[in-house]
């Protein structure tokens, strides 16, 4: 039989607008292609996979249909039609055309109107297999023997193939007829189709297995009790209507022309021409037959063969399918397959002879890719597992090490020369690992490096970047996981000893393959932005080598004193325990939001008006807490409850236990590839986030100390990096002024925006002036201010108005970073660290504002993290270079923590201050802050 496919273009099209909704395609001119290019991808899935004989688009029409001339409210309750939907809908119709595919629109009538019309009279002709191809449950009311309902994969699920037998089971009904009865008594939001009141899925299948129809529903009112029958009775006109609405129409009149729904060559111009315009590269070349041949750019992965692929409109070879973009400005095409039956070479190197071949043909090459297998994920921690090697798509080299650390010497010995040849580069994935596990065996990376990771990291920063996910997602390949090897899952890979070594052969291999080819993709993307490539060379991959010695290095701990502040700790938890019990008039567990809540809304009644989770549970979070702390003593109570018990589980009791069994030091990660601003995380433990604005929590700071008593903590932090930035692109003269003349900024702030004069400027002014300062670069509203300085809503308003009066450029500044993001689709920051915002042009007030306040924070934020990778650079360099014994051990947020040994103190102060306040020049004055104590406390 002839095979049909109907699709509903306007399901379609909605359901790929969302699916990008997060990180829409965005071309260079500003178009938001997502809706198109979702579309066309699902277009193209069954064009390969279903490979049908005929083929239309059906459209729902702008003017009114027969529903809304029956029910005026049809449909009122819709969100209006995003705009880049509307701007899309005439894309997709030139592409059907441009594909010889008939567009099939009829005034009066929707797509499922003239989908059912067109699926019934195909089906009636015994000739044809039809499949109405949509996500809409509506049209189970449709399905017969040969016309099926046709659901699209999604997020995860697979194409869901729907006959009579499916569509009952689906609904718990005995005849696809009766999808129009349950449609009919619960309605449909979506459509604004009202349905009878109190009647949802569950009742309605119910009452329908039982009376067989609205009709007969209706008819036996009788035998219905209660409220469901006083509706029933009440809204029957209601339930005939809305089953009428619900009701597909099958006769309109439109003809079923089986030569125009027949599948013809596209016109190669049009598609041509139309693809450029959407800037769909990979698209153009998969449709048009324009592929390289594999040996020219091979990304297919581990792949040497060509592999045998399909033109859809017969035209030369094209990739077979996949496809990614970055913020609409690029996409890579490969193939799918798996490890078990593709062509590849994986060759195990266990002999002397074999690893000197191998690291002998390495030296030969312009650059190698390599990966280290070991036993555990902390770097710190592994042994060496393996080693693999790549340097030909298709191609790799599995060494396994011995668990003997003299064994594994030897073996590494023999690629010592390669892994210090300047001459070749050397890429990885997460690169900071491996140069980690091998400083550990005393074999240092030389010459230049490439992490994948940090070049999509740079492309695509608010994505996730382990390999997983981007050998899925730009050579559409998901790589062997580990459990298939040690069959469990765990933290740490300790019993990959014991699997079998051509598995680990398999798996450890793949590894350098993918990556290699994962660079290959990327690198033609990153070398499109000349200055990504500078921010890539000279500044993420140097930092990447420092941040590897630095973690290296660890940090000493005062353990006995940790355990002395727990104690103390302990002592403040029942204290403050106890007397939040006596506010309360009884005992009750302070960690139960359930009983925290009886007791603040129900025995103290702190607040009528108490909301609720789901659950029917009181809400007791901070926010909530925060705004009770005036009514009650113990809301505050509570709150520093919470505030000693989380410094005692999670840093307290928590860094000793973090300590490495070899060092005895703590070696904290630090994250190059997680925020989307460029600023450098930490984890194990998250030093951005040890409290300093209690004493408590400062007091955890007292616990890093020195490594001994030739050595002591030293301290650089950056001054107001952010407002500094600020003032130079404003340049703003004002503040200029203030900062290249040693003024105090708030202060001076606070003058303007109170017209006072310097001298009369008190504490609350100059308090104020700095929160709008600091709110001013994050976007801060009346409402926000209001809140964080404890004034009115107007005196906020008032604060900031004086403050754009007297900091015009500031404004313009702000103005010009929005209006520049409409533009281009993102923020930059000097060096040309991006960040995509999407949401700049949104209808939606909240994803605006969002968008809006990033806008003007992303570049002054990615400046002040890029200035600090830099200067960590520098210093690094500086030390290597002067072979000084003090090192670098800390970085949290705009601050430099260093071990320094005390006969280099003044010299490393000097020199420190020097390369931070100079890391990239501005034309406003940096300055830092220095501290020396014995402890990270005391040097702070």
């Amino acid at each position: 039989m002839k095979k049909l496919f109907l699709l509903d273009a306007m399901a379609l099209i909605y359901r790929a607008h969302f699916a990008f909704a997060k990180t829409p395609r965005i071309t260079s001119t500003g178009l938001n292609t997502s809706a198109v290019f979702g579309f066309t991808n699902t277009l193209l899935e069954v064009l390969r996979k279903e490979n049908p004989s005929h083929l239309g688009v059906a459209f729902d029409t702008a003017k009114p249909t027969f529903r809304h001339t029956r029910f005026e409210a049809y449909k009122a309750q819709r969100q209006q039609q995003p705009e880049d939907i509307t701007i899309a809908i005439p894309y997709v119709k030139r592409l059907c055309e441009a594909l010889c595919i008939p567009v099939l629109i009829m005034e009066g009538y929707e797509a499922d109107d003239i989908i059912g019309t067109l699926a019934k009279k195909a089906s009636a002709t015994g000739g044809y297999e039809v499949y109405m191809m949509t996500p809409d449950k509506d049209y189970g009311q449709l399905v017969e023997e040969h016309v099926k309902l046709y659901k699209p994969a999604f997020m995860g699920k697979d194409v869901e193939i729907m006959g009579p037998k499916e569509v009952c089971e689906r609904w718990g009904i005995s005849n696809v007829d009766q999808v129009v009865d349950l449609l009919g008594l619960m309605g449909d939001a979506v459509d604004n189709i009202p349905g009878i009141p109190g009647i949802g899925e569950k009742t309605a299948v119910k009452l329908i297995a039982e009376y067989g129809s609205v009709e007969n529903l209706i008819a036996n009112v009788d035998q219905l009790k209660g409220k469901m029958a006083e509706n029933v009775r009440a809204f029957a006109e209601q339930g005939l209507l809305s089953k009428e609405l619900a009701l597909i129409e099958q006769n309109v009149p439109i003809e079923f022309d089986e030569k125009a729904l027949e599948l013809c060559e596209p016109n190669r111009e049009t598609l041509s021409a139309l693809l450029d315009e959407l800037e769909f590269r990979t698209l153009r070349k998969r449709l048009l037959g324009e592929e390289p041949a594999p040996a020219e750019t091979p990304k297919t992965a581990k792949s040497k063969a060509p592999t045998a692929q399909m033109d859809l409109f017969g035209a030369a070879p094209v990739a077979a399918i996949a496809t990614s973009e970055v913020a609409g400005q690029w996409e890579t095409t490969t193939v799918r397959r798996t490890v078990h039956d593709t062509v590849h070479d994986y060759q195990l190197i266990d002999t002397p002879e074999l690893r000197k071949s191998l690291a002998h043909y390495l030296n030969l090459q312009d650059a190698i890719c390599f990966d280290t297998e070991t036993t555990a994920l902390s770097a710190i921690e592994a042994d060496l597992i393996g080693m693999s090697f790549s340097y030909r798509v298709g191609e790799a080299f599995y060494v396994p090490v011995p668990d003997n650390r003299e064994a594994a010497l030897v073996i590494l010995e023999d690629f010592r020369s390669v892994f210090e040849n300047e001459a070749v580069e050397k890429i990885a994935q997460n690169i900071k690992y491996d140069l980690t596990v091998l400083a550990n065996y005393g074999v240092e990376v030389k010459g230049k490096l490439y992490d994948t990771m940090l070049a999509h990291y740079l492309i695509e920063p608010e994505k996730r970047h382990n390999m997983d996910i981007l050998a899925e997602t730009y050579l559409n390949y998901t790589p062997v996981a580990i459990e298939e090897l040690i069959g469990k899952k765990g933290k740490n890979q300790g019993n990959m000893r014991d699997v079998d070594m051509e598995k680990i052969k398999e798996y450890a291999a793949e590894d350098a393959d993918i990556t290699l080819q994962l660079k290959e993709v990327l690198n033609p993307v990153l070398q499109q932005n000349p200055k990504l490539v500078s921010l890539f060379e000279t500044v993420e991959m140097p930092l990447a080598r420092v941040l590897a010695e630095v973690e290296a290095e660890g940090v000493r701990l005062d353990v006995g004193f940790l355990k002395e502040l727990s104690q103390q700790l302990d002592v403040d938890l029942r204290d403050t325990q106890q007397r939040a019990w006596e506010l309360a008039g009884q005992e009750f567990n302070i960690a139960s939001p359930k009983q925290l809540g009886e007791i603040l809304f129900e025995k103290l009644h702190l607040d009528p008006k108490a909301k609720k989770t789901k659950t029917g549970q009181y809400m007791t979070g901070e926010d909530v807490l925060l705004g009770l702390e005036s009514k009650h003593e113990i809301v505050r109570k509570i709150l520093d409850f919470r505030e000693l018990q989380k410094l005692k589980s999670t840093y307290v009791d928590a860094l000793p236990a973090l300590l490495s069994p070899r060092t005895g030091r703590l070696h904290t990660s630090f994250n190059q590839a997680v925020t989307a601003t460029g600023r450098l995380s930490s984890t194990n433990p998250n030093l951005q986030n040890i409290p300093i604005r209690t004493p408590r929590g400062r007091e955890i700071r007292k616990a890093f100390i020195a490594r001994d008593e030739d050595h002591v903590i030293l301290s650089a932090d950056y001054s107001q990096i952010e407002l500094r930035i600020m003032a130079a692109f404003s340049g703003d003269a004002s503040m200029t002024e203030a900062f290249n003349q040693g003024l105090d900024v708030h202060r001076a702030t606070a003058s303007k925006v109170f017209h006072v004069p310097l001298e009369e400027v008190t504490a609350d002014m100059r308090r104020k002036a700095k929160t709008v300062n600091f709110g001013i670069i994050y976007g801060v509203s009346a409402f926000g201010l209001s809140q964080q300085v404890e004034v009115s809503r107007t005196e906020a308003k008032e604060l900031i108005d004086n403050y754009f009066r007297e900091f015009p450029a500031v404004k313009e500044y702000m103005d010009e970073s929005m209006a520049k993001v409409r533009e281009t689709g993102y923020a930059e920051t000097i060096l040309g660290r991006r960040r995509y915002l999407p949401n700049i042009n949104s209808g939606n007030q909240t994803d605006r504002g969002y968008a809006e306040r990033n806008a003007i924070n992303a570049p002054i934020q990615g400046t002040a993290a890029d200035i600090m990778k830099i200067a960590m650079v520098k210093v690094q360099d500086f030390i290597r270079r002067e072979k000084l014994k003090s090192r670098m051990i800390l970085t949290v947020h705009d601050e430099l923590v260093f071990d320094v040994h005390k006969s280099e103190l003044d010299y490393l102060r000097e020199h420190v201050n020097e390369l931070m306040v100079h890391a990239l020049p501005l034309s406003v004055k940096m300055e830092t802050g220095m501290g020396v104590g014995q402890n990270w406390l005391e040097a702070h």
